[in-house]
């Protein structure tokens, strides 16, 4: 029989963790690492929940192993190939039938496996009690265009602990942020993220972060993370505006002028009607530095409203550490 491992030593041990969970359950948010293996389809799963609730729950297992037995063969056979001889690490959404079914059937072939404990629901929980009391952060601070991003990038590359929340969102933040970028995970997917990164940390270590607002794009930073940011002391990097323009020109300014020009309209309120349409007409007649030196004012100004009703006192930092 395969084990049943608890959270923290299934996501340890080695091997593939293979989620039997439907597409759109996967897709949704998953473990971060996870294959998806899905034993039912997203339609199969529906019917397999209908005749459940219409008719019995040995109604609905007779109907899953007959929609099962035709592609069974089939399916050992990606697993295996996916494992490529490593132990097959086997979740559904509870821990139930799906997950036991699958790694049973591994087994009988001699391909190690085991079982998340409480599935893929288990796993939630645990993310969402390390998401909820967070270590102490450092915290990279500064205005728009200052270069946290890059600063935390350099101090990853010297093995320091960092949580990039615009790198696991794939938003950069501002209302300019999704441009150019993929899509972005679902909150609760992002969350799952960061919570994995947390739980492989040193906490006797620092551990840096940007300071962020609650929204990065349509990714909400979990409360507990955001209280932590608004609580832990602050490095913050000081640029003039010149040194500012040059970073943002740098990241934004080959970008698609209509992009620059869409972002920029979605803060007229915050602008005013007459600063959005000067920011604009700086953007389509090529005046980059301009316009963004005109959108500054708002993310300036809210910035330092923010960082003013911290209780600590920011720690003045140039440069890298």
């Amino acid at each position: 029989m395969p084990k049943t491992l608890d959270v923290n030593t299934f996501l340890e041990n080695d091997g593939v963790i293979f989620d039997v969970r439907s597409p759109g359950e996967f897709s949704h948010a998953h473990i971060p690492g996870a294959i998806s293996l899905p034993l039912f389809s997203d339609d199969e799963r529906a019917r397999l929940g209908t005749c459940y609730k219409q008719e019995s729950q040995r109604a609905a297992i007779d109907l899953g192993l007959d929609i099962v037995g035709p592609k069974l063969a089939e399916y050992i056979k990606k697993a295996r190939s996916l494992a490529d001889g490593k132990t097959a690490k086997v979740h559904c959404w509870r821990g139930g039938m799906r997950s036991t079914f699958v790694a049973n059937a591994l087994g009988s072939l001699n391909i190690p496996s085991c079982i998340l404990e409480g599935g893929y629901k288990g796993f939630r929980n645990w993310a969402l009690d390390i998401l909820a009391e967070p270590p102490p952060f450092t915290v990279v601070g500064g205005l728009t265009g200052s270069g946290k991003t890059a600063f935390l990038h350099e101090l990853r590359s010297r093995g320091e602990q960092v949580i990039d929340l615009e790198g696991l969102a794939n938003h950069r933040g501002s209302s300019f942020g999704g441009i150019g970028q993929g899509p972005q995970p679902s909150t609760e997917h992002f969350e799952n993220m960061i919570a994995v990164e947390l739980s492989g940390f040193d906490v006797t270590k620092p551990i840096f972060i940007e300071d962020e607002s609650r929204l990065v794009g349509t990714c909400k930073v979990p409360d507990g993370i955001y209280s932590a940011i608004r609580t832990s002391p602050v490095k913050y990097i000081e640029k003039t505006l010149e040194e500012r323009l040059d970073n943002i020109e740098k990241d934004y300014g080959s970008l698609p002028i209509e992009g620059l020009v869409a972002a920029t309209e979605r803060l007229h309120k915050k602008l005013g009607g007459a600063r959005t349409q000067e920011a604009v007409r700086f953007f389509q007649t090529g005046d980059f530095r301009s316009a963004v030196t005109i959108v500054l004012e708002y993310y300036d100004k809210t910035y330092r409203y923010g960082f003013g009703k911290r209780s600590e006192k920011a720690t003045k930092h140039t440069g890298c550490i």
